[in-house]
C-alpha cells in the first residue's frame, strides 16, 4: 500500500527556524565577544547541520555551531610527492597555541555566557535547552588542510575543512562547507526535491525508533543527507511517495555501494571503522527497516 502521500508531505515540512535562528545568534554573539582569549586572532562562526542545511525537522531541535580557528591548521599530506613533503617541512611553521588551550578558552567564553548549561562533551561543547533557546553543540574546531600539490607557501592546491579532537586524543577532519554546498547543489538540480526527502527520512527514521524498528543512533542525520545525495537526480519528482520508491529501488538494485560518497565528496559514504562514513551494517539496517514500513504500512 505505501506510505500515504499526505502523511510523507506534512513529513516534508522543515522544523522551527525562528527559535534555531535566535539560539544561534545568541550563541554566535557570545563566541565572538571581545573579551575571548582568542578575539585577536582570526577565526569564523559558522553553522553546519541539519537547521545550517535547511534540513531540521521539528523532532530535530539542535543548533549546531562551528567556531574554527584560522590561525592555526593541521594537514593530511598523504597526497603529496617525497618532494613536495620536503618543500611542506620547510616552510612550515609550528604553532604557539595548542588545540587544548583553544578549546579551553571557547569553553570559558561559553561557562561565562550560559554558566553550568554549557558543558565540555566527547566531541561537542553542550549547551542545553533553556526557556526559547533551544540545545546546541559548538565544536571548537581548527582549520584543516587536505594537500593535493606543494611546492611552497605561493604554490600549493588543497582541500579546506575542518578538524577538532575527540575526549580520546582522535583527531577527526570533516568539511562541512562542502557538504552544506554540494548539498544546496543537489537539491536545485533535482527540482528541489533533495532536501524535503531528506526530511521524510528522517521523520520516517524518528517513527522507526519510536516503533521499536531501529535502534536510536544507527542513522545520524548527516548520513541520511549523503545517502540521497547520491541518487540520480531524475529519481526525484511527481511526488513525495514516488520520489521514496524510486530512491529506495536505486539504493537496493542499482547503486554501487561501494562507492557512495558523502555529501561532502571527500569520503565515502558506507565505510568502516572511521569517524566520517556510516558502517555498512548500519546503513542497510536503516534501509531495510524504512523499506519494510512502506510495504507494512
Amino acid at each position: 500500500m505505501g506510505i500515504p502521500e499526505s502523511q510523507l508531505e506534512t513529513w516534508s515540512h522543515q522544523g522551527s527556524i525562528t527559535q534555531s535562528a535566535s539560539t544561534y545568534s545568541t550563541i554566535k554573539n557570545a563566541l565572538e565577544s571581545t573579551g575571548s582569549a582568542y578575539h585577536d586572532k582570526s577565526y569564523k562562526v559558522f553553522l553546519q547541520g541539519s537547521y545550517g542545511n535547511d534540513t531540521n525537522i521539528y523532532a530535530e531541535s539542535d543548533v549546531d555551531v562551528v567556531i574554527r580557528l584560522d590561525d592555526v591548521y593541521y594537514s593530511d599530506l598523504s597526497q603529496l610527492s617525497p618532494q613536495e613533503k620536503e618543500a611542506y617541512d620547510r616552510a612550515f611553521v609550528p604553532a604557539s597555541y595548542s588545540y587544548d588551550q583553544y578549546k579551553h578558552d571557547v569553553l570559558k567564553v561559553l561557562t561565562d555566557r550560559f554558566g553550568s548549561d554549557a558543558k565540555a562533551g566527547e566531541k561537542a561543547i553542550a549547551i542545553a535547552a533553556n526557556g526559547s533557546r533551544r540545545k546546541a553543540d559548538v565544536i571548537a574546531a581548527m582549520q584543516f588542510r587536505r594537500y593535493w600539490k606543494f611546492n611552497g607557501s605561493y604554490d600549493s592546491r588543497y582541500d579546506e575543512g575542518i578538524c577538532f579532537f575527540n575526549g580520546s586524543g582522535e583527531r577527526i577532519a570533516n568539511y562541512p562547507k562542502q557538504h552544506s554546498e554540494n548539498l544546496t547543489k543537489k537539491h536545485q538540480a533535482s527540482n528541489n526535491w533533495l532536501k524535503p526527502m531528506v526530511r521524510v527520512l528522517k521523520n520516517l527514521r524518528s517513527k522507526l525508533v519510536t516503533d521499536g524498528m531501529l535502534k536510536p543512533g544507527l542513522a545520524p542525520s548527516y548520513y541520511l543527507e549523503g545517502l540521497l545525495y547520491n541518487v540520480p537526480n531524475e529519481k526525484f519528482g511527481v511526488s513525495h511517495g514516488d520520489s521514496f520508491v524510486n530512491a529506495m529501488n536505486w539504493i537496493q538494485t542499482e547503486a554501487d555501494k561501494e562507492k557512495l560518497l558523502c555529501a561532502n565528496e571527500q569520503y565515502y559514504l558506507l565505510w568502516e571503522g572511521t569517524h566520517t562514513s556510516w558502517e555498512r551494517a548500519n546503513a542497510e539496517e536503516f534501509i531495510e527497516a524504512a523499506i519494510k514500513a512502506w510495504n507494512d504500512w
